[in-house]
């Protein structure tokens, strides 16, 4: 499929619905769909033409309809985890609350879907989840009253925290269960058994790395961002943090 990357896909083609052979209607959804299924369920070896084809019940080459490529389709699938992510948020109009919901989101939607966030967690799109998303958190971060600079670089820093941890953490996910058991063991048989005449820093804290290690860092990261960001919002309202009016 990459190899005909300058295939031109005429836009009344992708909006065709014609049945296939076996009775079945395509459309961008329903491709999307079947490749982040196959994806979770065969891992990245799974993105061809010829196993979509074939999950689909139609001709490969029936998808050049609706997608030029593989990275074409591979865009569409980030955008549509994003597209997940704000199905059913609202704000609240607490700034910080909101983002935390969001960041939580993306996190959580990677983890649902850990070898498409693996692939994906890195690309722009340009789509329409993507641009609805990044207008909602300038939005946010605009609405609580930061500066056009720095709500772009706070946009920017969230933005990239909550796709650096979903890629890690999804990475760790889509890794084979024997390979996941045997690296949570290493804290409990290597770290945990280190001597404290050697090693005093990790053996004070050995209970603590056995119980934290095994979980996401995502939550506290994200927690110390906004708590950052709420303190740089401090200074430029002179003590407010985008809740509500500053008293005098």
């Amino acid at each position: 499929m990459t190899s005909t990357s300058d295939r031109v896909v005429p836009p009344t083609a992708r909006r065709r619905r014609r049945p296939t052979k076996s009775g079945v209607v395509l459309s961008e959804e329903l491709i999307v769909e079947t490749a982040l299924r196959l994806l979770k369920e065969h891992g990245a070896d799974a993105l061809t033409v010829r196993r979509l084809g074939l999950a689909l019940g139609a001709d490969p080459s029936a998808l050049y309809r609706y997608f030029r490529d593989t990275d074409d389709l591979l865009l569409a699938i980030a955008d549509e985890l994003i597209g997940r992510t704000l199905q059913d948020w609202h704000p609240t109009g607490d700034w910080r609350a909101d983002l935390r919901e969001l960041g939580l989101r993306v996190h959580a939607g990677s983890l649902a879907h850990p070898q498409a966030a693996v692939l994906s967690s890195y690309r722009v799109t340009g789509r329409a989840h993507e641009i609805q998303a990044v207008e909602t958190i300038l939005g946010v971060l605009r609405g609580a009253g930061f500066p056009d600079p720095e709500a772009v670089r706070i946009y920017h820093a969230f933005v990239d925290q909550a796709l650096a941890f979903a890629a890690l953490d999804a990475a760790s996910l889509a890794l084979p269960p024997a390979a996941r058991d045997a690296e949570a063991g290493v804290w409990r048989a290597m770290y945990a058994r280190l001597p404290a005449d050697s090693h005093p820093n990790i053996a004070a804290t050995a209970r603590h790395l056995v119980q934290d290690m095994r979980r996401s860092a995502y939550p506290t990261a994200l927690d110390l961002l906004l708590s950052a960001a709420a303190a740089r919002l401090a200074e430029i309202t002179g003590g407010g943090d985008g809740r509500g009016p500053v008293a005098d």
